[in-house]
């Protein structure tokens, strides 16, 4: 009996399955093609804090999935097996900018291409996605989004920081009021003027006027 006849899977024989070459080349290229997309990441972020682990993260997704697609095309019964472990995985992480789901799926469509043998369509559409994404992402069509917390002791103090408010924004509408005794707090989103913030002094100092609070937000007000 020879060591081969141990393993009654053939196990010795899928290893010869891939070439060595292909896995080479084939890896090289998800590696070369994961560092493209975590380029375009770096200069497309516009989140509060940038983590180098989803970074990295996108590099090895592609090679993973590379090795994983090499695996199964060479193999169907392996194919079988693993869409049966894969589907017992479950992935926990937040997701907090829709942008990342792109990137994320980027990734995985690069390793299947890439496995597939389809290296031109893996490069050029990696290109063109690429260069779509930094046009679009980085091209600012508005005006970024502000909040404003006012704190006011009575309606007319209120009256009179809305309207100073309005003369000197682009936009000004209320998003929430609360109500107590002597005391009216507003959170109004506001669109900035050239990126001036000093009316935000001279609204602090006007009279019945408390204090007066600007914060920078995404847009998703949720309310």
């Amino acid at each position: 009996m020879t060591f081969q006849d141990i393993f009654k899977s053939s196990f010795l024989e899928n290893v010869t399955s891939v070439s060595l070459l292909d896995m080479a080349l084939a890896l090289i290229l998800a590696f070369g093609i994961g560092l493209f997309i975590l380029l375009v990441y770096k200069k497309t972020f516009s989140g509060v804090m940038y983590s180098s682990s989803f970074g990295v993260t996108l590099v090895a997704l592609a090679m993973i999935t590379t090795m994983v697609i090499l695996a199964v095309t060479s193999n169907v019964v392996l194919s079988l097996g693993m869409v049966g472990a894969l589907s017992i995985v479950r992935f926990r992480a937040a997701i907090k900018e829709p942008l990342d789901i792109a990137f994320l799926f980027w990734s995985i469509a690069v390793g299947i291409v890439l496995a597939a043998g389809m290296i031109p369509l893996a490069v050029i559409g990696s290109v063109v996605i690429g260069l779509i994404l930094l046009v679009f992402v980085n091209r600012k069509s508005f005006a970024n989004p502000y909040i404003v917390v006012l704190q006011c002791e009575d309606g007319d103090s209120e009256g009179r920081a809305k309207a100073y408010l309005e003369q000197f924004t682009q936009r000004c509408s209320v998003k929430s009021k609360t109500v107590q005794k002597g005391l009216v707090e507003l959170n109004l989103e506001v669109r900035l003027r050239d990126g001036e913030t000093g009316f935000v002094n001279e609204l602090c100092g006007m009279d019945g006027v408390r204090s007066a609070v600007l914060v920078s937000y995404n847009g998703d007000y949720m309310g």
